[in-house]
């Protein structure tokens, strides 16, 4: 089959992947407004760590039902649907009148983050060529930290632009333009052929692989039909079944310690733990750039690597980097001293994420689970993502509120006992077609 790229192909998976960049920017946009809405609002600990974790318990419900919802109107229009969530969450933020409203449409800003995490990723998964797949998948990962960074820096210069007390509704509100344009852009790419398949939709299928492939997409259309058994053709299969437990298990597991590892947690409350710190709150936001443009360029490093050493590789060298950097910030906050390394060390951090889990999880996720059952076994991974997500954000609060270092001492533990998870349980999946990790996976 082709394996090449052509400029069809690199459109669809630009717009798939554009969803990753409004998932990174409306989850950490927050960053730079919980000071504001903790005076605004006298939140307590508590109530911050709820306003911070309601959109991330809508991506919980948004993550559940994009499976259903992808199963019945695939990829491409799931998407749309989500777009429309990420546009009033924008603009409902950006006028909300008090603060359960402001919870609300930041719910429904969550229901297109969770849905996207999952959609996204197995869109591109579906269309990409095997050989291709790790870097194509990752646009979504970039676009992910590319939406952290915009959102970093664009609360940097609004808090520069001297909106005074309109300053929160700027900073949340702005994230509507893009989700418009996300919005109509998917308009103009065509339906996963995959999704097809399992439709009985053969001839459309073979339609959209012989643009996606320049013409040359017929024989891989007769590897999906024939993984895709003919009974399963014109019905759903339940994903909880003894021969998909390990695509489960790896599925999970890689989820949670996505999360266990702290880096969201870390992200949304950037501003807060440089106070703690002794940064003010312009210092806060300019060190929250660097952070982000250094989310960036490693992810980058990581999309050239993910193809050649592969994704277990790539997991083991990030687990060690993340706990020696999380030791030294445990350390920091333990003896109150040496603050002037924080900066150095959440960088250092950020950076081993990126390259490891950052980079590994959504491609991960997206290649493990049999064609006939991705989108469920997507949403399962994705709604486990953002089940320990919500609680672990919605906690850290309450235990910096304690001693800063609590947090970071239970992420260093997380990551090392990723690593022999990681090294005792994960295969390499790099090089091999879904169809191949189809049969290597699961017992079918």
């Amino acid at each position: 089959m082709a394996s090449g790229l052509n400029s069809f192909l690199v459109r669809c998976i630009a717009v798939g992947a554009l969803g990753g960049l409004l998932f990174g920017f409306d989850t950490a946009v927050i960053a730079g407004t919980t000071h504001a809405l903790t005076a605004l609002y006298q939140l307590s600990p508590g109530e911050l760590g709820f306003t911070v974790s309601s959109a991330l318990w809508g991506t919980v419900l948004g993550a559940m039902l994009a499976g259903m919802l992808g199963d019945r109107l695939g990829g491409r229009d799931s998407l749309r649907i989500l777009a429309a969530c990420y546009i009033v969450s924008a603009l409902g933020c950006a006028f909300a009148f008090n603060w359960p409203a402001l919870i609300l449409f930041r719910f429904i800003g969550g229901l297109g983050i969770g849905g996207s995490s999952v959609l996204g990723p197995v869109y591109i998964a579906e269309i990409a060529p095997a050989r291709w797949r790790g870097r194509l998948v990752g646009c979504f990962q970039i676009n992910i930290v590319v939406g952290i960074l915009a959102a970093y820096l664009s609360n940097y210069l609004i808090g520069l632009a001297g909106f005074g007390a309109y300053e929160w509704r700027w900073k949340l509100g702005i994230a509507g333009l893009p989700a418009i344009l996300f919005l109509a852009m998917l308009f103009g790419i065509p339906q996963s052929p995959r999704w097809l398949v399992t439709k009985n939709r053969i001839q459309e299928a073979g339609e959209v692989l012989q643009q996606l492939r320049s013409g040359s997409g017929l024989g891989e259309l007769r590897e999906i039909t024939d993984s895709i058994h003919p009974e399963k053709l014109a019905g759903s299969e339940s994903l909880f079944q003894a021969k998909y437990r390990r695509p489960i298990f790896l599925a999970v597991s890689i989820a949670m310690f996505n999360q266990l590892a702290g880096v969201n947690a870390i992200l949304y409350y950037l501003n807060d733990i440089f106070a703690m710190a002794g940064f003010g709150k312009v210092s806060s936001d300019l060190q929250a750039v660097a952070i982000g443009a250094m989310n960036l360029l490693a992810t980058f490093v990581a999309m050239a690597l993910i193809d050649r050493i592969g994704r277990r590789m790539l997991l083991l060298i990030g687990s060690v980097g993340l706990a020696v950097c999380l030791a030294g910030v445990s350390l920091i906050f333990l003896l109150h001293a040496y603050q002037r390394w924080l900066v150095v060390l959440l960088v250092g951090y950020i950076g081993f994420f990126a390259v490891s889990q950052g980079a590994v999880i959504w491609v991960f996720i997206g290649e493990v689970f049999p064609n006939r059952v991705r989108a469920k076994g997507q949403a399962l991974g994705s709604s486990t993502h953002w089940v320990m997500n919500a609680a672990i954000s919605g906690i850290f609060p309450l235990l910096a509120a304690r001693s800063g270092a609590y947090p970071f001492v239970f992420f260093t533990f997380m990551v090392v006992l990723q690593f022999v998870v990681v090294f005792f349980c994960y295969p390499e999946t790099k090089g091999l077609t879904l169809e191949e990790l189809q049969n290597k996976l699961a017992a079918i």
